[in-house]
């Protein structure tokens, strides 16, 4: 296999929401993850970026994580990571917590309530 074999097959395809800054700025754009792995992601959203622009993205589970823009091709962009991630644990089911993304909302419980039928 070549390179490009093996880097296609260590992405996650998905569809995750997220939140991505330039460094230095505090201005926040909610992005869609497209793939993810170890190493880096595809964000599709509003944000104009650079390539060669240093970014932060908070991932679900994760944090804040630091990358570099690599590649942009229309509303989409590459990030490069500065710092390898596991990438399954922003499939995971949702830890609450104190870097959670504030686009996210905790599961509704049902408990207690009895159950739900049309009547």
């Amino acid at each position: 296999m070549t390179d490009m074999d093996h880097r296609q097959l260590s992405r996650d395809s998905l569809f995750l929401m997220a939140e991505v800054r330039l460094v230095g700025s505090e201005a926040e754009y909610r992005v869609k993850l497209r793939n993810l792995s170890a190493g880096g992601m595809m964000a599709e959203g509003p944000m104009t970026v650079q390539r060669g622009s240093q970014v932060e993205v908070n991932l679900r589970n994760i944090g804040w994580v630091q990358g570099v823009v690599a590649w942009i091709q229309d509303n989409r962009f590459g990030i490069a990571l500065l710092k390898e991630i596991d990438p399954k644990l922003a499939r995971a089911p949702l830890v609450i917590g104190e870097g959670t993304p504030r686009f996210v909302k905790p599961p509704i419980s049902f408990h207690g309530i009895g159950p739900m039928r049309k009547v």
